[in-house]
């Protein structure tokens, strides 16, 4: 297959020219000799590598914890029609029985494949953290952080855990990062209420992300600047919610300038109402109102969203001066160097992943290429 006339969006410019795809890989960026009878004009559309998703707990009326390999790939399904190519299912806090059902189908999806977006492991978000910073989490099923807890949860599925949100102030959470980050696993501090000191302790002990920057956590201020502050100053990776709702823009726009391009992941945390209409749905067994671009417990807690990807781009590009290489940046390659397949995944490069996504100024996705192949076409 044989892309021309592309913008290509490489981590540091953009360019004029044309890629060919062979055996599910990109072959060559602006071929000299083409023999390839599968051309697709661009038109000028940028071509940019697919988006990395690794907080998600649904789309498409499904949810990971629905504890089926459906769910999974209904999923998959919805959100490459938005550019995201991989993802990392997410669970919530629910009983160990529960997570593990829905490890168990993660870890199928992961090594079958599905009809979408790929599987690259799981996100668990909770159940070790704080009933102070509770979120749209259910405190009812929140147990102590202990490796024997994670084996629970997780059984022969473990080897699929890519990341888990965790309170570092919570006892036995710091205890337990160290081990699981000696594994290779992310842990990432949220629904937490620890305080910087708490926080830089956890960090020390193996944590090396936060989740949803600025929600569920310990806030700034000039005597305490809690978990926020010891994001900003660490070199610990982060990511957002960028909806609007989540975070303020000039709040989003302060946390890239201490953060950096480079350590932040656009993330979208969207929930099963995800590329559904308004109405009320369930997240984590709980049910949730979707109403005006916000998704809402009956409390009026924010649970998750209903953000795509490319309008998490959009919205960036639309309230900051970066320019739209550096933002793709934060949706693609961030989210694979976090998974650790940065070594075939988030960016354009030859022998890379042809998992692609083509759109237009308005990033209104028209084309999403996985492995080579097209698997949603609005051209």
């Amino acid at each position: 297959m044989l892309l021309k006339n592309c913008n290509i969006v490489f981590l540091d410019r953009i360019e004029k020219g044309s890629l060919l795809i062979e055996n599910g890989i990109i072959k060559e960026i602006n071929p000299s000799e083409i023999t390839d009878q599968n051309t697709i004009d661009c038109k000028g559309l940028y071509v940019s590598p697919g988006f990395v998703d690794v907080h998600i707990h649904g789309a498409g009326g499904y949810d990971t914890m629905d504890g089926t390999f459906e769910a999974i790939n209904e999923i998959s399904k919805t959100i490459c029609k938005y550019g995201t190519t991989s993802f990392t299912p997410t669970t919530m806090t629910m009983s160990a029985g529960d997570i593990l059902k829905s490890m168990i189908s993660i870890k199928k999806a992961k090594i079958e494949g599905t009809d979408g977006a790929i599987v690259l492991g799981a996100h668990l978000e909770g159940p070790f953290i704080s009933p102070s910073a509770i979120g749209a989490q259910n405190p009812n099923y929140l147990i102590a952080p202990s490796y024997e807890n994670f084996e629970l949860m997780t059984g022969n599925a473990m080897d699929a855990v890519v990341s888990i949100t965790m309170a570092p102030e919570v006892e036995g959470a710091k205890e337990l990062a160290s081990i699981l980050s000696s594994k290779g696993i992310r842990c990432s501090m949220g629904h937490t209420k620890a305080t910087y000191e708490q926080a830089i302790d956890g960090i020390k002990h193996g944590f090396c992300h936060s989740t949803h920057l600025f929600n569920a956590m310990t806030g700034f201020t000039h005597r305490e600047p809690g978990v926020v502050g010891a994001t900003f100053d660490s070199d610990i990776t982060t990511e957002t919610i960028s909806d609007g709702i989540h975070i303020s823009y000039p709040s989003l726009r302060v946390a890239y300038k201490q953060k950096g391009t480079d350590k932040t992941l656009l993330v979208t945390d969207a929930m099963c109402a995800c590329g559904m209409p308004d109405g009320t749905y369930a997240l984590g067994g709980q049910p949730v109102i979707v109403k005006s671009g916000a998704a809402r417990l009956e409390n009026g807690a924010l649970a998750g969203s209903i953000l795509t990807l490319n309008k998490a781009v959009k919205n960036i590009y639309d309230n900051t001066d970066y320019p739209l290489y550096e933002i793709i940046k934060m949706a693609s390659y961030n989210g694979a160097k976090y998974c650790r397949v940065d070594d075939r995944k988030g960016q354009i490069k030859e022998k890379f992943d042809a998992d692609l996504t083509i759109f237009d100024e308005n990033i209104d996705v028209k084309m999403t290429i996985i492995g080579g192949k097209i698997v949603y076409n609005n051209l």
